[in-house]
């Protein structure tokens, strides 16, 4: 005679992960990368697409300007990172496309 012996930890342990997965996804708890860390601001690059982070109270290097007030992307993907993808600012501070 074989006796089987079957856990009901394993499923209840299953069932719990499952839907604490469920409950971020449905809730709208995402995690969003920051463009740069909370001691820094990001910079664009003048006539370019490029970007980096200079330190909050240092000026942006040569070649590199701030972004437009209000126009400043926060976390990758966002609305403003993806509009910068195609746009930069001339040498006089004007939005320009960038193609």
């Amino acid at each position: 005679m074989t006796v089987v012996i079957r856990s009901t930890r394993r499923p209840a342990a299953f069932l719990a992960v499952a839907g604490v997965v469920a409950a971020l996804a449905l809730g709208g708890c995402t995690f969003r990368d920051a463009i740069c860390g909370s001691d820094a601001y990001p910079v664009l690059q003048v006539g370019g697409t490029g970007r980096q982070c200079v330190s909050k109270g240092e000026e942006p290097p040569a070649g590199w300007a701030r972004y437009p007030a209000g126009k400043e992307p926060k976390h990758v993907d966002d609305d403003w990172d993806v509009y910068w993808r195609t746009h930069t600012l001339d040498p006089e501070g004007n939005v320009v496309d960038a193609g």
